[in-house]
């Protein structure tokens, strides 16, 4: 195996890690994330493929489509030189992160102190005291009545206000019969956003003032009915080190893996199978849903490209599906030094070592887990040796310290070859995760020899 830095390769990683940053600190939601990868794939010749639907239109070999679902989840596909039942070659990352959604009726005002907070809801496994006394924004969209939509992003320009969750002062945080997680508890996520009173004999003066410029904005305090926003770190993804060696940033799970696919899909011309690029929604909290992986829209495309191909009939969907071959494309725990109690040292992921494979996720005796075959392995293997690619067969953390899943024992459920295979991060779930350079040009280059390579 190659050094991961050297002279030579130093300055490609260092200007594909600007565009990721980019691509990270724009997109901290997964309606964003998908407005994104949308203009990214039509501008490299991809059409919407419901509009082919529409009229009637033929799919052939070197055909570009894209199909987009509720903006909450988006699929490509590259039309191969095979026919599409002989299976495809997919990378399946996921968009969501972890956060906290305003609830539907969210503002209230503190009557002892006035001061007007938001209510959330978290959304997937975090540690609630990690969220405090750091500078958020809000992104998101209201649906209103008669069918308009105003965007929400705020907190992130220069000279945008930005919000807090508020932290017990040390001086009187002395309860140590309680843990760092359990002095936080999820109903105390209040995201302060006021504390300027109008003018006026208003019972609630500060509300009424923040009701005030929400109506500048074109939403009433009955629109976070049909609203849908997250609240997630303010400010830009940074170079992190002396070096420049890592990114912080936040939503690197698993946006990581997802510009990296992008990038290799796009990048990738005259297929011998359909290729597929997942990017979907709510792995944080299980895959359910209709935007989630375990919804059957997925596979409906298929289905739909096989009718526009001529291959209309049920068992070729089928064997599309069965016969596929998969790269989960998800992160995994990095080794961390300061928590090295948690790791098995011979059988985890270390950041700058190159990309990481999980021949099994899951728990404990692997509950929830996909297993590759070793066959499948062995063909990876072969292909990332050819090609001088830096990867790693890792697990997460020791058998007992806990786990984790991801999509792949949903696509397995096909039949189809499927393993794990992302970036070690640091800080995983927290509000600004750690990632190395390396690692995120190794994973591109991975990805593209995947999809490249005939398996």
């Amino acid at each position: 195996m190659k050094k991961l830095w050297n002279n030579k390769n130093t300055k490609d990683i260092f200007a594909f890690c600007e565009d990721y940053k980019d691509f990270l600190s724009n997109n901290k939601t997964e309606r964003e994330c998908v407005i994104s990868i949308r203009e990214m794939a039509k501008k490299a010749g991809y059409q919407d493929l419901k509009e082919l639907i529409e009229k009637g239109a033929k799919i052939k070999t070197g055909d570009k489509v894209y199909a987009s679902n509720l903006d909450k989840c988006i699929f490509l596909f590259h039309i191969g030189k095979r026919p599409i039942s002989d299976g495809l070659r997919i990378l399946g990352a996921h968009i969501d992160s972890p956060r906290l959604d305003l609830k539907p009726n969210p503002l209230y005002e503190n009557s002892a102190t006035n001061i007007v907070l938001f209510d959330t809801h978290y959304y997937g496994g975090i540690k609630k005291y990690q969220w405090t006394a750091l500078p958020l924004a809000l992104h998101g969209v209201v649906c209103k009545k008669d069918g308009s939509t105003v965007k929400v992003n705020i907190g992130e320009k220069d000279g945008d206000p930005v919000f807090c969750i508020s932290d017990l002062l040390p001086h009187l945080d002395r309860d140590l019969s309680k843990s760092a997680e359990n002095k936080i508890i999820g109903e105390n996520l209040n995201v302060i956003i006021g504390g300027m009173p109008v003018s006026g004999d208003n019972k609630e003066a500060v509300k009424a003032g923040i009701i005030k410029l929400l109506k500048s904005m074109n939403i009433e305090e009955e629109d976070f009915i049909s609203a849908e926003i997250e609240v997630v770190p303010a400010g830009k993804a940074r170079d992190m080190g002396l070096d420049r060696s890592f990114v912080l940033g936040y939503g690197q799970d698993d946006r990581i893996c997802a510009y990296t696919s992008l990038k290799a899909m796009l990048e990738i011309e005259k297929p011998e199978y359909t290729l597929a690029g997942m990017f979907v929604d709510k792995e944080e909290v299980g895959s359910q849903g209709a935007s989630g992986m375990q919804s059957l829209f997925f596979e409906d495309m298929i289905a739909e490209i096989s009718v526009l191909m001529g291959e209309n009939s049920h068992l070729s969907v089928r064997r599309a599906l069965r016969n596929s071959f998969m790269l989960s494309s998800d992160v995994t725990a990095g080794y961390d030094p300061n928590y090295e109690g948690a790791f098995d040292k011979n059988n985890d992921a270390f950041l700058g070592k190159g990309i990481s494979f999980n021949k099994y996720t899951g728990s404990r005796g692997k509950s929830g887990a996909n297993d590759a075959s070793p066959e499948y392995i062995a063909k990876l293997r072969k292909i990332l040796d050819e090609k001088d690619i830096n990867y790693q067969l890792t697990e997460m953390g020791k058998i007992d310290q806990g786990g984790g899943g991801t999509i792949a024992y949903i696509t397995a459920n096909y039949g189809m070859n499927v393993i794990d295979c992302g970036c070690p991060l640091l800080n995983m779930h927290a509000p600004w995760e750690i990632s190395s350079k390396s690692d995120i040009y190794e994973a591109y280059k991975c990805y593209k020899e995947f999809l490249s390579g005939i398996i």
